[in-house]
């Protein structure tokens, strides 16, 4: 097998140099996202550094050592940037620049410019530690982080495999005899195969987290910033389904702030937002890990409760209300919700307990509002919220 240096040189800026053209017309075509722009450049020194490395044995040696690394180094901090950002950190620009300076620095040194071994060593472990400072800023940011991160983690793994074994193994001159495979036509092509592969695996990872965050939006209250209807019907269907297969009962809480279009009417949508807004802290708060909550429409919001009867039911509906009503609105008083609550019997029908908590919201609403009101006729349970029902809500 003979690998040619000057060709491999030549494909590596043939590709490289569109791949930087394309990557920067994807940051400027989307959101302008500053992961690919750092791949962007990361790409585009890449291919200067190339250029200047060709320039080779023509007498001027000082520009391809010099320079031509010093654009490796920003192509490789580059790199880390990319994903630095891509985690939501700020560039750190000492960082980005210390490797550029620390070989523009030692090649001062006569000892270090006039020995290849050198800076073959100084390279590949500049290299070595910039992907692992990648590396870290995907590993670090795992737990928060959506996106599949194994085809990110596991290319730079081998990147900085293959250059801890260059350490070892490099220590011929770099373009070798025309004869024999050199090591360093390996280096070309695989940087080659990394510069691919990474600018597909980060346009990969940046399209999927904005996939993730158009689906979130979609299913996101943008005011509430809680559930919305289909968000809530979703995953409701998908908690009766469980909870029928396991046997425990399901309760769904149907409340609606009472007075609502007054208040919109007498101090502005601005106090109706601050309304809703409060009122979904106050069942965000009081939902577990299992249950599932969402605003529904206008000022009409849901809760399901896994595994709770009807006065479970009835209880974090009264602790919900009073909490609600409870809370302090400057000039308006105290606003009040109405709650109608219904629970499974034989059937997990999601549009079922609708009406039936539908209707219980209505008796909620003709009993003098600010109360708790249950489907399915239980007389005692009724009697219960009955008694726990607060004053009025403040008559607008």
């Amino acid at each position: 097998m003979h690998l040619s240096v000057p060709t491999l040189t030549l494909v590596d800026i043939y590709v490289l140099l569109p791949l930087g053209v394309l990557m920067f017309f994807a940051w400027r075509s989307g959101q302008r996202d500053a992961t690919l722009g750092f791949t962007c450049l990361m790409l585009l020194f890449g291919t200067v550094s190339t250029v200047l490395g060709c320039l080779r044995g023509m007498g001027i040696d000082v520009v391809p050592i010099v320079l031509g690394n010093i654009a490796l180094q920003l192509a490789l901090a580059m790199n880390w940037t990319a994903m630095r950002t891509f985690v939501g950190r700020p560039p750190h620009l000492p960082g980005i620049l210390a490797g550029a300076l620390l070989w523009g620095g030692l090649c001062l040194v006569p000892a270090f410019y006039s020995s290849l071994t050198a800076r073959l060593l100084l390279a590949s472990a500049l290299t070595v530690v910039y992907t692992l400072l990648a590396m870290s800023e995907l590993w670090r940011s795992r737990q928060r982080l959506s996106v599949s991160l194994r085809p990110a983690m596991g290319l730079m793994l081998l990147h900085v495999s293959f250059y801890l074994l260059r350490m070892v193994v490099d220590r011929g001159q770099p373009f070798g005899d025309a004869d024999q495979v050199s090591f360093f036509a390996f280096v070309i092509f695989e940087t080659l195969l990394y510069a691919i592969g990474i600018s597909f695996v980060t346009l990969a990872m940046v399209r999927e987290r904005a996939e993730q965050q158009y689906r979130h939006a979609s299913l996101s209250d943008p005011l509430t910033g809680i559930g919305n209807r289909r968000s809530f019907i979703d995953a409701g269907q998908a908690l009766l389904q469980r909870c029928r297969a396991r046997g425990e009962p399901v309760t769904l809480l149907l409340c609606d702030l009472d007075f609502f279009k007054r208040l919109n009417d007498t101090f502005g949508h601005q106090a109706g937002d601050r309304a809703l807004i409060d009122f979904g802290q106050v069942i965000a708060r009081r939902m577990r890990r299992q249950d599932v909550f969402g605003r529904i429409g206008g000022e009409e919001f849901a809760c399901l409760l896994a595994d709770a009867d009807a006065l479970v039911g009835r209880e974090v509906a009264e602790r919900i209300r009073g909490e609600f009503a409870a809370m302090p609105f400057a000039e308006q008083g105290q606003l009040s919700v109405s709650i109608g609550v219904a629970t499974t019997t034989s059937r997990y029908e999601l549009n079922e307990l609708m009406a039936q908590a539908d209707r219980a919201l209505y008796a909620a609403k003709a009993a003098g509002r600010n109360c708790t009101r249950l489907a399915n006729g239980d007389a005692e349970a009724q009697d219960g919220a009955a008694l726990t029902r607060g004053a009025p809500g403040f008559g607008l």
